[in-house]
């Protein structure tokens, strides 16, 4: 056995920084709370505790993981102590628990697993996630790559605690004998690793390993009617292989493994559940999602008699348009007849997906959805706008087999009259994902008159947020909705003017760009510079009469009539950003920090000066890492209220330039840069102040500076660090609050304790 190297972390509040601790390090107490949007990410799994009620885990694909509180009625977030350096961490391989022991609690974390990420890590709580051993690993985890709804691929031993099994992605299976402390590669079983077809070029090549590769061993399970003094001596391990073996079993405790009989092999497994006869039901999809399927089914295997029975409730049609296949299946712990299974990528004129129901252990189904349904979107009203898609763990609760859950790409629906389906009764759905946010900010704006917040999200449209504690019906960008949306802005002097660029939603289609004459409350779409116009960067001049877009992969444009007609910026290069100054409604300035050049508009965006930029921490240099490329760093900005008052971010440094003329002076202190922004004036200051996240005097974190950035203070704690942050802005209205943009967990705001 290779003994790994265990960190012990002290409870969250305590976990020291990765980064050191300032000497002079001056701190000031804030406190945090989620913008509410609710959901919106990827909730791929719900693991709910087997003996102690309303006790129940939920993982996501990149945003942590949650504990549900019964009392509050909301899920908690357990991974908001996670540093920027190991924001690996927030995505979520798979969740174990343990039966007789329901403080113990195992995360398998790990976003990716290419050759630049880092190897995953084992968190083992003894206390229901309030704080972890963090056990590292000598293998990658992908909680963010293809299959990552598929599982659960850890799974604890219900005879022995201290045996635990890990299925990885590409290293075969794992298992621990010491409750998650150490572990070891299990020996005789298959590893297998799946390679492209030679005929596929590189590209291609680099498409097939995202999205049709197999996922690795995404399930355990344990025969618990096998156990002796040892443990379960019967285990069943699911490998994510297709036209060839893929179920495996071991009737020795995991010393020896064979293939499952006449397990179906045409195509990969998705998920199995063992009921209490001893009847295994598996869901099957011919790639492991969330890409589409084109064939799949739902099987049933006797453990005692050894015999399979196709029991698929519809099947897909090969060489027709009917093709599809299954993404999960679930059985009532009290009744081992009662089972329900969910459709993945069906077409619409087929049904589209849906739940399938059973009471006779699949002779006969009835489609869930189709046979009458309502949803409840009050919680998060955007949902509405949204398919249903994604099923890929539906869950019934071990102690009321009337709550059954499904998650989602925005998160998921539960209900409490499941057994409706049985009477021929419409079944009720509502949010549930209430405490969870996992959206990614992909830009913040805190206008100086209406909303406290806007926000544009990455694979969503964004929100207008008059409310930051609750979701509201119309917060939601419409009329055009967008799948993405890259930037979001207001005139400075006009700002009932807002203007936002993306792309337009698949489902819904339309213009990349839109606006608002009424602070956000309703929408116009706007025209594009050409066909090809989407995502990029969007300014607005102080008074809101010239927009400047750049769309992805092109040059600048401008308008003066609300995108009626646009002119290209022929004097910038590509993908450039430009800002408005915030004051001077005909200034623009952009800047090129690979070249060292100073870009400035005085005629409303018509042409550009351009002038030698030298900073005094030098240029940027290509090809090297300086954070990530939707962060605020690397950019500049202009001081609200100050003409020609400009700041330049950059990942390694900070500068201010206060007047036209002068050179940019690097500001001492600051050392890395991630985010940066502006917020009210404080009290006894004739200055903005100052938002920053990165480094300053040693010490990493976000601070906010009420001097123009000669001092700061650090404003969140070893507790509230969210992985990866990439925004952030105060609030101009407010003195002291701050919004923050994490890659995962939604946004935050604060501020100053009392």
């Amino acid at each position: 056995m290779k003994i790994l190297n265990i960190l012990w972390l002290t409870p969250l509040f305590l976990i020291s920084s990765c980064s050191g601790t300032a000497k002079n390090e001056q701190a000031e107490p804030y406190n945090w709370k989620n913008v509410k949007m609710v959901g919106g990410g990827f909730v791929d799994g719900i693991v709910f505790h087997p003996t102690e009620k309303n006790l129940r885990y939920a993982r996501t694909d990149m945003g942590g993981a949650y504990r549900w509180e019964e009392a509050q009625q909301q899920w908690i977030p357990l991974l908001d102590w996670v540093s920027y350096e190991d924001n690996n961490l927030m995505g979520i391989e798979s969740i174990a628990l343990d039966p007789n022991k329901p403080d113990k609690l195992y995360l398998a974390c790990g976003t990716y697993t290419h050759p630049q990420a880092p190897n995953g890590e084992m968190l083992v709580s003894d206390d229901r996630g309030a704080t972890f051993t963090r056990v590292p690993m000598p293998i990658k985890m992908g909680g963010n790559e293809i299959g990552r709804g598929n599982g659960e691929r850890m799974m604890v031993d219900p005879a022995n605690g201290n045996i635990v099994y890990f299925g990885s992605r590409n290293d075969g299976l794992w298992r621990s004998t010491n409750a998650g402390l150490n572990w070891e590669q299990v020996k005789n079983f298959p590893v297998v690793t799946e390679t492209p077809p030679d005929s596929l070029s590189d590209r291609q090549k680099a498409r097939w390993n995202w999205t049709m590769k197999g996922a690795g061993v995404v399930w355990v399970l344990f025969d618990p009617t096998s156990a002796n003094e040892s443990g379960c001596q019967t285990i069943i391990a699911a490998y994510s292989l297709m036209n060839q073996p893929n179920l495996f079993q071991s009737t020795d405790g995991g010393t020896s493994w064979e293939p499952v009989p006449g397990h179906p092999q045409q195509y990969r497994p998705t998920h199995g559940v063992l009921a209490s006869n001893g009847n295994l039901y598996i869901s099957y999809g011919d790639l492991p999602g969330p890409f589409g399927m084109s064939n799949g089914g739902v099987w049933k295997y006797n453990l005692q008699k050894k015999i399979w029975t196709d029991i698929t409730p519809d099947k897909p049609e090969s060489g027709s348009d009917k093709r599809f296949g299954y993404a999960a299946v679930a059985v009532d712990a009290n009744n081992p007849e009662h089972l329900i299974t969910s459709v993945f990528y069906r077409p619409w004129q087929y049904g589209s997906d849906d739940i399938y129901r059973s009471i006779d252990g699949g002779k006969s189904w009835q489609a869930v959805f189709a046979s009458g349904t309502e949803f409840d979107y009050s919680i998060a009203p955007y949902v509405e706008y949204t398919p249903i898609h994604w099923m890929f763990d539906i869950e019934i609760n071990p102690f009321n087999p009337d709550h059954a859950l499904f998650t989602t790409g925005f998160g998921g629906f539960e209900t409490f009259n499941l057994s409706n389906v049985d009477r021929g009764e419409k079944t009720t759905w509502s949010v549930y994902t209430n405490g969870i946010e996992e959206t990614v900010p992909l830009q913040l704006c805190s206008p100086p008159e209406g909303a406290h917040l806007i926000t544009g999200i990455g694979d969503y449209a964004g929100f207008v947020h008059w409310n930051l504690d609750v979701a509201e019906e119309g917060q939601y960008f419409t009329d055009p909705y967008f799948g993405n949306c890259d930037d979001v802005t207001v005139a400075e002097l006009n700002p009932s003017l807002v203007v936002r660029v993306g792309i337009a939603s698949g489902h819904h289609g339309g213009s990349n760009i839109a606006y608002s004459v009424d602070f956000g409350r309703s929408w116009k779409a706007a025209g594009m510079p050409n066909e090809n116009s989407r995502h990029g960067h969007l300014a607005v001049s102080a008074k809101g009469e010239t927009w400047v877009w750049t769309p992805q992969g092109q040059k600048p444009f401008f308008t003066l009539d609300s995108g009626k007609t646009w002119t290209e910026i022929g004097s910038l290069s590509e993908n450039i950003r430009v800002v408005a100054d915030r004051v001077n409604s005909q200034k623009f300035y952009a800047i090129d920090l690979y070249e060292g050049k100073l870009f400035t508009s005085i005629n409303g965006a018509k042409s550009f000066e351009t002038k030698p930029l030298s900073l005094t921490g030098g240029l940027a240099q290509k090809n090297t890492h300086r954070g990530d490329s939707r962060g605020g760093q690397d950019r500049i900005y202009a001081t609200p209220g100050y003409e020609t008052d400009l700041w330049i971010a950059a990942f390694d440094g900070l500068y201010h330039a206060p007047s036209e003329g002068n050179a940019f002076e690097q500001m001492p202190k600051v050392t890395e840069i991630h985010g940066f922004g502006f917020g009210k004036v404080a009290p006894k200051s004739a200055y903005p102040a100052l938002y920053l996240i990165g480094i300053v005097e040693g010490t990493r974190g976000i601070f906010r500076s009420d001097d123009g950035a000669r001092n700061w203070v650090r404003i969140n704690d070893e507790a509230h660090q969210w992985g990866l942050l990439l925004h952030i802005t105060g609030d101009p209205k407010k003195y002291g609050r701050v919004y923050v943009g994490t890659h995962g967990r939604g946004a935050l705001y604060g501020d100053p304790q009392p």
